[in-house]
């Protein structure tokens, strides 16, 4: 098979908070040669980090809850559950980010930060990745803080909650985003190493 891709024409079709841009294309084929043209439209939001911040000691995740505009018409609502998240901005290394991120949403200090993965959250119409993490934190009055920044039109609650407990959001559908269940089904695979390495006592 070839990877040769053939752009016919590529145009900004919007171009606000995120970027829409529209192509014409030829793929290569399995069988070989070209597909006929294509048009398909890529929403560019950018990059994102997520991290879930975790305190070995207690046993203990912090999540946030926002309202969210893509869940507008979700049966359980527009206030998702989720972990610290946010955009790469040009120049940030994404673990920058993640201490950035947790600092602005849940006023929270990250220590040793540790990578989950990275993936693609909707190949078949975004370009946007995730760099994910897991992060060692110390959870102590970190619970219903509220945060954001006004000139985002951000409001975040900050829960902090035992692993246990979240884990059962999963299982209930409480947590129903990818970023939070790749995270917490992660740290389900990793916990007892990650509570040898980082608790303090």
């Amino acid at each position: 098979m070839s990877h040769r891709i053939e752009i016919l024409d590529k145009s900004v079709v919007y171009d606000g908070f995120f970027k829409m841009i529209r192509y014409r294309l030829r793929h290569g084929l399995f069988q070989g040669g070209l597909s006929a043209p294509l048009t398909r439209e890529l929403f560019e939001r950018g990059h994102s980090v997520g991290v879930l911040p975790y305190d070995a000691d207690r046993d203990e995740v912090l999540l946030i809850e926002q309202f969210r505009i893509g869940a507008l018409d979700h049966p359980r609502g527009a206030w998702l559950m989720e972990i610290v998240a946010g955009i790469v901005e040009p120049g940030e290394r994404p673990t920058d980010v993640a201490r950035r991120e947790a600092v602005e949403e849940a006023d929270c200090r990250l220590q040793a930060i540790e990578p989950i993965c990275e993936y693609l959250v909707s190949p078949g119409g975004t370009s946007e990745s995730v760099a994910l993490y897991c992060a060692r934190m110390d959870s102590e009055g970190l619970d219903g803080g509220i945060h954001g920044h006004d000139h985002e039109g951000e409001d975040i609650k900050v829960h902090v909650v035992p692993f246990e407990e979240a884990m059962d959001m999963v299982e209930t559908g409480i947590i129903h985003s990818a970023m939070p269940i790749i995270a917490l089904q992660w740290l389900a695979l990793h916990r007892d190493r990650l509570r040898e390495a980082w608790q303090s006592y």
